[in-house]
C-alpha cells in the first residue's frame, strides 16, 4: 500500500513555506535557550504550588526548537496518528493500490499538510507533544517567542516566563495524571476507528469542506472549519469529548497563568492586555486560514475553558477541582464547560 501521505515531501514544504526571523546574533540565540531553560525549571515549582499537582514520572528536560524542528517533530506526530487511517481506509476501499493516482495524492496531501504546518509553525509559542513517546516532550519554539515578545514590546525575562507558565503546566496535567495520556490517545484512536471508508460519504464530506472555505472567505462571522465537516456523524461524537478535554486543559493552562502571574511576572498584566489583543486581531486572509484550520476555535478553548475551571474553583477551591483529574469520567462534558456548577454538582459530594 502506498503511504496516504508523502511524510518527507510534508516536512520540507513546512520547511521551507515556514516564516523567517527574527534577526539575532548567535549570542542572542544562546541566551534565550539558556533562559528558557532556566525559566521553565521555574515554572515547574510554580505551577506545582499554585495547582497541588505533581508529576508522578520522569519529566524529559524541555526541548527549545527553531520552527522547522517543530514542524518535523509535529509531522511526526500526525504520521503516527494518520498513518492507521490510511491503513484503515485502504483495507476497506476497494481502489487502495500503489498506481500513479495515488502517489500523486499522496505528494498532493503532503503538500497541504506541509502549508499547514508552514503557517502554525509561526504562530505555536510551545507545545507539549504526547505522540512521540512516554511521557510526551514539552517544545519551547524560541524564534516564536522572541518575535512575539518585539512585536507586543514585552520584557523578555517577563514574557518568557509567562509563556513557560502555561506550557508547564501542559506537561505537568500529563505527567502528574497517569492515565491522562492513555485517555487522550484512546480517543484519537477512536476517531481514526470511526472514519467512513464508503467513496460517496467521503466525497460528500470533501464537497462540503470545499463549500466551507467559501463561505469563510464570503462571510466573516463564520465559525465552521474545514475540520469540522470532514467527520463522520461518529466522529463528530469523539470530537465533542476531545474538545471538551482540551478546552479543559488550555483553560486550567490559563487559570495557572492568571493566579501565579501577578506574583512572579512584575509586568503581567501589560503581558496579558496586548497578547489578548494580539490574539484577537488578525488582517483579511490570516482570519480566513484561522477560520478554515480551527485556529479560531483553538482561542474560544482558552476563554470558555478558562471560565470553567475558575468557576469551579471559586465555588469549591484548586482541591476539589483536582478531582477532574482523577478518571474519565470526572472530566467535563461540553455541556458542562458552560455550567461550572452542573459539573461540581455531579463531581463534587
Amino acid at each position: 500500500m502506498a503511504e496516504f501521505v508523502d511524510w518527507d515531501l510534508a516536512a520540507s514544504t513546512a520547511a521551507t513555506l515556514g516564516p523567517t526571523g527574527p534577526k539575532v546574533t548567535k549570542a542572542e540565540a544562546v541566551e534565550v535557550v539558556r533562559q528558557l531553560r532556566e525559566l521553565t525549571g521555574e515554572a515547574a515549582g510554580h505551577v506545582a504550588e499554585f495547582t497541588g499537582l505533581v508529576s508522578q514520572v520522569d519529566v524529559p528536560p524541555v526541548r527549545v526548537v527553531d520552527r522547522r524542528d517543530w514542524a518535523k517533530l509535529n509531522v511526526a506526530g500526525m504520521r503516527t496518528v494518520i498513518g492507521p487511517l490510511a491503513a484503515h481506509l485502504a483495507k476497506k476501499s476497494q481502489t487502495a493500490g500503489t498506481g500513479p493516482l495515488e502517489m500523486v495524492g499522496a505528494k498532493i496531501t503532503a503538500l497541504q499538510a506541509g502549508s499547514v504546518l508552514a503557517y502554525l509553525s509561526g504562530r505555536v509559542l510551545g507545545q507539549y507533544e504526547v505522540f512521540s513517546g512516554e511521557p510526551g516532550q514539552l517544545l519551547l519554539v524560541a524564534p516564536n517567542i522572541v518575535a512575539v515578545e518585539r512585536k507586543i514590546g514585552a520584557d523578555p525575562r517577563d514574557f518568557r516566563l509567562w509563556v513557560c507558565l502555561h506550557e508547564v503546566t501542559h506537561r505537568t496535567q500529563f505527567t502528574a495524571v497517569p492515565w491522562l495520556r492513555g485517555h487522550f490517545l484512546s480517543e484519537v484512536k477512536a476517531f481514526v476507528d470511526a472514519s467512513d471508508a464508503d467513496p460517496a460519504a467521503l466525497l460528500g464530506r470533501v464537497r462540503r469542506a470545499v463549500s466551507a472555505a467559501a463561505d469563510a472567505v464570503r462571510n466573516k462571522g463564520s465559525q465552521v472549519s474545514v475540520l469540522d465537516v470532514v467527520q463522520s456523524p461518529a466522529q463528530r461524537a469523539v470530537m465533542d469529548r476531545l474538545t471538551a478535554l482540551m478546552t479543559l486543559v488550555e483553560g486550567h493552562a490559563e487559570v495557572v497563568m492568571d493566579g501565579v502571574g501577578p506574583r512572579v511576572i512584575p509586568s503581567v498584566e501589560a503581558i496579558r492586555a496586548r497578547f489578548d489583543r494580539r490574539r484577537a486581531t488578525a488582517n483579511p486572509v490570516e482570519s480566513v486560514i484561522r477560520r478554515l484550520l480551527g485556529v479560531d476555535a483553538k482561542l474560544r478553548q482558552y476563554a470558555e475553558g478558562r471560565k470553567f475551571v475558575q468557576g469551579v474553583v471559586d465555588r469549591v477551591g484548586m482541591a476539589d477541582f483536582n478531582r477532574v483529574w482523577a478518571g474519565p469520567e470526572n472530566l467535563p462534558t461540553l455541556a458542562e464547560l458552560t455550567d461550572p456548577g452542573a459539573w461540581v454538582a455531579r463531581v463534587v459530594p
